[in-house]
């Protein structure tokens, strides 16, 4: 209830701002917790659209999948033939595989930063992001899909642990998505990274320029999945995307719009 009751109020500060700018064509999505949800996700809906006047829609993974590539190859130019769309989250890491702007494969694994960083020593910390990648690696045979080999794959990375990469690596200040948007981190980049970040203390890394603060316990577990995913599907180098699953709800209003 705590959490639903922060979550009501949140929405209901986005919902007066609306008002306020005279916004007249909302979309508002549930995800991934409200399809697990067990303490009743129509109720919560119905308290949302009764205290907010928000309409909730509680979109499918399919439906997730294919607004959040959207927005993420929104980002990007030139747009790949084949990409594989990495999002690495608190609690789970969602693949996304995409060929000629359509979605062929998407899975969600329960392999985030935060469960790794709490519940997983160092020296564990590659043998479960190993477990998971197989998982994925036969979930993609089992749907008979087949990546493209080496740098002939597009692989994208998406959310805070590669926008955060990014941003360390050209040393940002001051976090700009559109200088993020695009830019590329090469395998031996991580690597030093990596050995760079390893020795130090989370409050140590949050004192190095673009680490956004209050990651500083997860980002070697982020950029441990990172260089593991890197080193499975043969790619040299990444393309960070700042874009996701919000600018693709956009993309996806101003195209009905036009229509």
């Amino acid at each position: 209830p705590e959490a639903m009751n922060r979550t009501l109020q949140a929405l209901d500060e986005f919902s007066e701002a609306m008002r306020d700018a005279g916004t007249r064509r909302v979309r508002a999505v549930g995800t991934e917790a409200l399809r697990k949800a067990v303490n009743g996700r129509d109720e919560f809906a119905e308290r949302v659209e009764a205290q907010t006047g928000l309409a909730l829609d509680i979109i499918d993974g399919e439906e997730e999948a294919r607004l959040s590539a959207a927005g993420v190859l929104a980002a990007l130019s030139p747009q790949p033939e084949q990409c594989l769309i990495f999002d690495i989250g608190g609690g789970s890491t969602e693949f996304i595989l995409v060929e000629a702007g359509k979605v062929r494969f998407h899975k969600s694994y329960p392999l985030g930063v935060v469960r790794l960083a709490e519940g997983v020593g160092r020296a564990e910390l590659p043998s479960a992001i190993e477990s998971i990648l197989h998982r994925f690696s036969r979930d993609l045979s089992a749907a008979s899909v087949s990546l493209e080999t080496g740098n002939n794959l597009a692989l994208v990375g998406t959310a805070g642990t590669v926008t955060t990469l990014a941003a360390i690596d050209m040393e940002m200040v001051d976090y700009d998505w559109r200088r993020v948007n695009n830019h590329q981190l090469d395998r031996q980049e991580l690597d030093i990274m990596y050995r760079r970040l390893l020795p130090l203390s989370a409050e140590q890394r949050e004192e190095i320029a673009g680490m956004e603060k209050g990651r500083g316990d997860l980002i070697v577990p982020g950029l441990t999945i990172v260089r593991m995913l890197m080193e499975q599907v043969g790619c040299s180098r990444l393309t960070v995307s700042d874009f996701g699953l919000l600018e693709g709800v956009l993309i996806d209003l101003d195209r009905k719009r036009s229509h």
